[in-house]
């Protein structure tokens, strides 16, 4: 591919965040494929908007926490192309308070959010160092960073991938693959849609909740921008509700 040919594979790019950083990257210049787990109709409206703004969307369905699907969804093709940048956005929530978690609660959500990392990651990695060039972006989670009473499984997710993407940016950044993580706070998107939000806008000293389109500026900056020395690091969309 010339370098005017780019392709980006967002993981879980139907909805909320992952489907604004889709979009959002679609209009910097990249092609997209869209990983999403079962929601066909989600996936081809994002698809249909790809492609409205004269880029090309490919589809890819499977569950990231099995690591065949994930394998025979991408290893072949990032082996023909290598992509230029890949957003690791796929995450799942079941909140509970740890004393009342069930065994399930907490193996669905690791095995989504921090096995299906591995799985995506270890599939497109070795095409991306063979051409040694790209962009791996990560997204965690305020939770991962101070933690929420509810969410022992979520935040223990998604503290883990802070540790697993600073770990794979001292590996793979003298083959010029920038790893770094991006930590949204308080989103307005489904997931956050249950949350008492009037008890939480008074801990954001922006005096608002976070859009999706906040995260994408961020992460389009990460993917595209050529004059980077940003490695390894985590950066917080959340208004100032961590500091």
């Amino acid at each position: 591919m010339s370098r005017d040919e780019k392709t980006a594979l967002v993981i879980g790019g139907s909805r909320g965040i992952g489907r604004a950083i889709a979009l959002r990257l679609a209009r910097s210049g990249f092609d997209i494929w869209l990983g999403y787990y079962s929601n066909h109709e989600a996936a081809a409206a994002v698809g249909a908007e790809v492609e409205s703004l004269g880029r090309l969307c490919l589809p890819l369905s499977f569950d990231i926490s099995n690591y065949e699907q994930t394998r025979e969804s991408l290893e072949d093709r990032a082996n023909e192309t290598p992509p230029d940048a890949v957003v690791f956005c796929a995450g799942i929530a079941r909140d509970n308070l740890l004393v009342w978690m069930t065994k399930d609660e907490w193996d669905t959500v690791l095995s989504t959010n921090l096995d299906g990392f591995y799985n995506v990651i270890h599939s497109i990695l070795f095409p991306m160092l063979r051409v040694k060039r790209g962009r791996i972006v990560v997204i965690s989670s305020i939770s991962g960073q101070i933690g929420h009473g509810g969410q022992v499984n979520y935040s223990a997710s998604k503290a883990g991938l802070i540790g697993a993407a600073k770990a794979l940016a001292r590996e793979v950044g003298r083959k010029h693959i920038l790893v770094n993580v991006v930590a949204p706070g308080v989103i307005e998107t489904d997931m956050t849609a249950g949350l008492n939000k009037g008890e939480i806008l008074p801990l954001i000293p922006l005096n608002r909740f976070g859009m999706p389109e906040d995260v994408a500026a961020l992460v389009d900056f990460l993917c595209t921008e050529e004059n980077m020395y940003i490695h390894g690091q985590v950066i917080g969309v959340n208004g100032g509700m961590a500091m």
